[in-house]
């Protein structure tokens, strides 16, 4: 395997200097600034809630990309939340990216990068701002790793990919043990407006059975609607970075929009996590957070880099013994 990997790295740096020598003379190197806010206010109607109303600052992205030819650039993005051992406002490096086009229907990408498990599927949800995607909610994957990933398009209708990454995610060094994910995506369009895709990966553990997870996503659009469907599993782990073996979790998400105008959408999504249960027990062994997952409201972008939603945010659990979630909230985001 570390043969390979030095291959594979050995190709990557061939190319950076065939692409160098063949870039135009007159291209101009350039950068930008970007920056990504989440806000919202929300007041909590669940019973017992503890914290009625709040505003919060949930996310805060501040990044940097350049562009040194036509085909090679690079970027690095700051990622401001929470953290659960220290500030509500602590700073993680989100990204620090090399990506460039070997061939037209190639492009390579190396460093800390973005993660193609559940991309597609959070594009096509649309609001990212109010509320993750249903593999990263539910940590079936994390949105970027230290690793190196490989983009193929195939065809017009055809593309993949294929990662090698720690599997800890971008705030966790690699572990002990040292094992990769390895894994890879085909998306296919085979029509307009319809758009498919199957990911899985895996990683072996030193503790357990190998950790491995897949994705099914189907997403249709047309003339003012957005359609999505997707299908999550995880096998072995009680999330992408803690392997267990016979620990699985199911889930299912389905959403929609519809466009009213070039400023106003409505949009709804249902989310379903469920988790198996162990030998010689009664209950599932994630009980306390499996359940159904409810989203409904309506968004308005008054202009471009600015949007505003007003939502319904519920959640029933599957333990009856839980008080069930019941939210109203007012998200904004804004970017450049």
């Amino acid at each position: 395997m570390k043969k390979q990997l030095l291959l594979l790295l050995s190709a990557m740096l061939i190319s950076i200097a065939a692409i160098s020598q063949n870039s135009s003379e007159d291209f101009k190197p350039s950068g930008d600034i970007q920056f990504k806010v989440f806000w919202n206010y929300h007041a909590d109607f669940s019973d017992n809630a503890t914290k009625t109303s709040a505003f919060e600052l949930t996310r805060s992205y501040l990044g940097y990309k350049y562009a040194f030819t036509k085909d090679i650039s690079a970027k690095i993005t700051f990622d401001v939340g929470s953290n659960s051992a220290g500030s509500e406002y602590t700073a993680f490096l989100k990204a620090a990216q090399l990506d460039w086009k070997v061939a037209s229907s190639v492009k390579l990408s190396m460093g800390l990068i973005g993660m193609k498990q559940f991309n597609d599927q959070e594009d096509f949800w649309g609001y990212r701002y109010l509320f993750k995607s249903f593999m990263d909610e539910n940590s079936f994957g994390s949105s970027a790793d230290l690793g190196i990933n490989a983009e193929f398009s195939l065809s017009k209708n055809l593309k993949a990919n294929f990662l090698i990454a720690n599997g800890e995610g971008y705030k966790k060094l690699q572990d002990t043990d040292g094992y990769q994910k390895f894994g890879g995506s085909l998306v296919f369009t085979p029509i307009e407006g319809l758009t498919t895709k199957i990911y899985a990966d895996s990683q072996k553990s030193a503790t357990s059975k190998a950790l491995t997870s897949v994705a099914l996503f189907v997403g249709y659009e047309m003339s003012n609607w957005r359609l999505g469907a997707e299908f999550n599993k995880l096998q072995n782990g009680k999330k992408y970075s803690s392997p267990i073996d016979n620990h699985n979790l199911d889930g299912v998400s389905f959403y929609s929009t519809y466009v009213i105008n070039k400023k106003v959408e409505v949009f709804g999504r249902f989310d379903q996590l469920s988790s198996n249960t162990l030998s010689g027990e009664s209950t599932a062994w994630n009980t306390s957070n499996d359940g159904n997952q409810i989203i409904a409201g309506i968004q308005y972008a008054p202009i471009k880099g600015l949007k505003f939603a007003l939502n319904y945010q519920g959640f029933s659990f599957d333990n009856a013994s839980l008080d069930n979630e019941s939210l109203l909230f007012l998200n904004a985001e804004f970017k450049l």
